[in-house]
């Protein structure tokens, strides 16, 4: 059976546009999967990203461009300059950590739901209410944004190690277990093709 390392920012709007492509694609190929919140920013610093704000007019103008398209795409809604955006990562990520830990509920809803939030749905996912909202709608025990927080943190920053050592330069980004490497959400129909034995 394969296993996909999903590297992903809660605050990434491409992540927020893959929905649930991996969780269908994985169902298909009975793949498992473990979910790797990061910190985008200094994922970029690291391996020769810019961040977004700091990014070249030009850049800045196409992606302004291409994120209401792709949404269009796919039937998402999307609020192209978000309220809360950006904003703390941090507590969103520990608690998805800390939910895959738990188990109990969908953890692919719960990634949907919080990147839901910041992108369709003008709230500010740093917030606690926000998170165990979240937490909730995806069938986990709320309280669980507040426990493990630093187990959390941990995970978090072990994360970041390990997408840097595996060659995960942006999000979302998925890594398979035979070697191949899949970066963003353009990519899941090569992914699904991978793991189906034909590319």
């Amino acid at each position: 059976m394969a296993h996909i390392d999903y590297y992903f920012s809660t605050l990434s709007p491409f992540a927020y546009l893959a929905a649930d492509g991996l969780e269908r694609i994985a169902a298909r190929h009975r793949a498992s999967v473990t979910y790797k919140p990061l910190d985008i920013m200094a994922l970029f610093a690291r391996t020769g990203g810019v961040p977004p704000a700091e990014r070249h007019p030009s850049r800045i103008a196409y992606r302004a461009q291409e994120l209401p398209r792709q949404a269009k795409k796919r039937g998402l809604p999307l609020t192209l300059k978000p309220a809360h955006w950006p904003t703390n990562p941090a507590p969103s990520s520990y608690a998805i950590i800390a939910a895959q830990g738990a188990g109990g509920g969908d953890i692919g809803a719960l990634v949907q739901a919080v990147l839901r939030a910041c992108w369709a749905e003008e709230r500010d996912i740093a917030e606690d209410a926000v998170v165990r909202d979240c937490l909730a709608k995806a069938g986990f025990d709320p309280g669980l944004a507040d426990s493990g927080l630093l187990a959390g943190a941990e995970t978090y920053a072990a994360n970041l190690e390990q997408a840097v050592e595996a060659g995960v330069f942006g999000a979302p980004f998925y890594v398979v277990d035979s070697g191949q490497m899949f970066w963003g959400q353009d990519r899941l129909e090569d992914l699904d093709l991978h793991l189906g034995g034909k590319l």
